[in-house]
């Protein structure tokens, strides 16, 4: 079984940490077969932990995690600190498939989705 980790930042308010929550939800909803679970972990600030999200994919029988920061831009915590923090956990877990992704701005389709919110508010 596949899992999906989604990273956020974190954040002291706990509302925009349920919503990435909720996001890795939806995800999972969404992505029917190509996941069997869908985990949100953050780099600081909220609970779980990147390790800590990724033991917990591996706990539900994963063989394999995919890491996705859920970031818009390449800065240091993409660049740096994400990949330190998955380095850590295939140390912990040698005989796991852990697999870091482009970060979301990164995506192909990111231009056509700005695009897409763009025209929601020329609409309302």
């Amino acid at each position: 079984m596949k899992a999906l980790l989604v990273v956020a930042h974190g954040s002291r308010r706990e509302a925009s940490n349920e919503e990435v929550r909720r996001l890795a939800r939806r995800v999972k909803e969404v992505a029917g077969d190509r996941y069997g679970w869908v985990e949100a972990a953050f780099l600081e600030l909220a609970e779980p932990s990147i390790p800590e999200g990724i033991h917990r994919c591996l706990e539900q029988g994963a063989r394999e995690v995919v890491v996705l920061p859920y970031f818009l831009s390449a800065g240091r915590h993409v660049s740096e600190d994400i990949p330190a923090e998955v380095e850590k956990a295939r140390q912990a877990h040698p005989g796991s498939r852990i697999r870091l992704v482009p970060y979301l701005g990164a995506a192909a389709g990111i231009a056509e989705l700005l695009l897409v919110q763009a025209a929601l508010e020329e609409e309302g």
